[in-house]
């Protein structure tokens, strides 16, 4: 079975990959250089496809800077820094970048299409905190109906399906299956800063952060601030 895995370096999407290799499947890595502050990713999702004998690693450039409305892409809003996980569940952050998984995923599907591929995998989560809209399972269930619709082989019959193993887990219970599964973190990317060193206090860090805390486990990337949210 072929697969084409969305895999940003992170720990997250890296679980997915090895997830799909378990599956059985031929896995075919794609990432995105949009000019995200934290590109850094980018390096990771090389090591991670190459560790995990990928069949081909595709990296699609674009701009979202043009547009920003993130603080992921506008360097004129402030990344936050050292929240409660509370006060992270309140609203959709403002590092939601503006319809970032539906590009994401009709690049996705064009090159699914093109090899011929029968599953699409994605780690989008729609526990722990991270509230953005188009990692809930109701959004994933519309764009799966676009793949049906949208697709030469949705329309005869063979739709591509959308795969969200983590979507229903726990960070801490997405460690303990990349543990099962063998993911290594240690080439993982998880840091929304922008830096070469992980900074320990921005969300997607404090949740990472916490989540190996609560389980009793060292994260094997260093931080600049090597501490959970306080």
């Amino acid at each position: 079975m072929k697969a084409v895995i969305l895999l940003s370096g992170g720990l997250d999407s890296s679980t997915v990959l090895y997830q799909a290799k378990a599956d059985g499947c031929e896995c075919h890595s794609i990432c995105f250089d949009y000019q995200q502050r934290h590109r850094r990713e980018l390096q990771s999702a090389v090591l991670v496809a190459n560790k995990a004998g990928v069949i081909q690693h595709q990296v699609v450039n674009f701009d979202l800077r043009q547009w920003g409305g993130s603080a992921l892409t506008d360097d004129k809003i402030a990344l936050p820094q050292e929240r409660s996980l509370d006060e992270m569940s309140q609203n959709i952050p403002i590092t939601y970048v503006p319809a970032r998984n539906t590009i994401f995923l009709s690049f996705a599907l064009g090159y699914a299409e093109a090899i011929a591929a029968e599953r699409v995998y994605i780690g989008v989560n729609a526990l722990d905190y991270s509230g953005y809209p188009d990692c809930r399972p109701d959004y994933i269930q519309a764009m799966q109906e676009v793949f049906r619709l949208g697709s030469k082989q949705g329309r005869e019959g063979k739709p591509i399906s959308i795969v969200t193993p983590l979507i229903n887990l726990k960070k801490t219970e997405i460690i303990q299956l990349g543990n099962q599964l063998g993911v290594p973190w240690q080439l993982t990317w998880s840091c929304y800063a922008g830096g070469d060193t992980a900074c320990g206090v921005c969300d997607s860090c404090q949740l990472r952060l916490a989540a190996f805390a609560e389980l009793g486990l060292k994260d094997p990337l260093p931080y600049a601030k090597n501490s959970p949210s306080d």
